[in-house]
């Protein structure tokens, strides 16, 4: 990433007036990471997904007091509906209210921050230049706790850890871009197509055909993200 960086914008692309929040973000990255896998140690995948994708509400809660953003009843209807559209896909039991639920709602919430931080950064900052401190900070602050506990990595396993990394810092960057570039609460509603993707991806690698309740919930997700921009755009017209 830092090549990349140094390729399109020179030395000058590592440049930015906002070091205090990308540092921020950082530990609100490392965080919701740390947060996730500590909840994943009592909680099946499936309640830990669900809670997780509760994030976008929080960033539809959160972005009238940091943002100063509007949200209507009808849109706040709208991500719930979106929300219930993840609990049929995951369908979660009775788990989900374990004290380890905890650990993945404060996942939730520090990414619902992160992605609001984006906002803060401005238009002007470069996508690389954003690409690259998500990546720079996270190691910074780990790499002490990771050296208490090193375990060398096998080679046969070390390009999906280097594709890890660069897809989930690219994903990351991604999202973080339109959140600079709309306004959160109606980019916070279309997270929860990554359960779709998940679904269209686990079909082409692995042969998984997404279940009836699959469809169901994908089809709520999509049309509540749906009328959220029908409002949106009406009320700008």
């Amino acid at each position: 990433v830092g090549a990349v960086v140094l390729y399109l914008h020179g030395w000058s692309g590592f440049q930015t007036a906002h070091v205090q929040i990308h540092a921020a973000r950082g530990l609100l990255m490392l965080g919701g990471a740390y947060t996730f896998f500590k909840g994943l140690e009592a909680l099946a995948l499936a309640e830990a997904t669900a809670l997780v994708f509760s994030a976008p509400i929080f960033i539809t809660a959160l972005s009238v007091p940091l943002l100063g953003e509007t949200v209507g009843w009808r849109r706040w209807m709208a991500v719930v509906i979106g929300f219930v559209g993840v609990l049929i896909i995951v369908r979660p039991g009775g788990a989900t209210f374990q004290p380890a639920s905890l650990y993945v709602i404060g996942t939730a919430l520090l990414y619902a921050l992160f992605m609001i931080s984006a906002r803060w950064l401005g238009p002007r900052e470069s996508m690389w230049t954003m690409m690259f401190y998500v990546m720079l900070f996270p190691m910074l602050y780990a790499a002490p706790l990771a050296a208490t506990v090193w375990v060398p990595i096998s080679v046969d396993n070390l390009p999906f850890f280097v594709a890890q990394a660069l897809l989930g810092a690219l994903g990351i960057t991604l999202i973080g871009q339109a959140f600079r570039l709309a306004p959160a609460a109606i980019v916070a509603p279309f997270d929860y197509t990554a359960l779709i993707w998940a679904s269209l991806l686990g079909w082409i690698v692995w042969a998984d055909t997404p279940g009836f309740w699959t469809l169901v919930g994908a089809s709520v997700i999509v049309v509540s993200g749906i009328f959220i921009v029908w409002r949106e755009s009406r009320q700008a017209t």
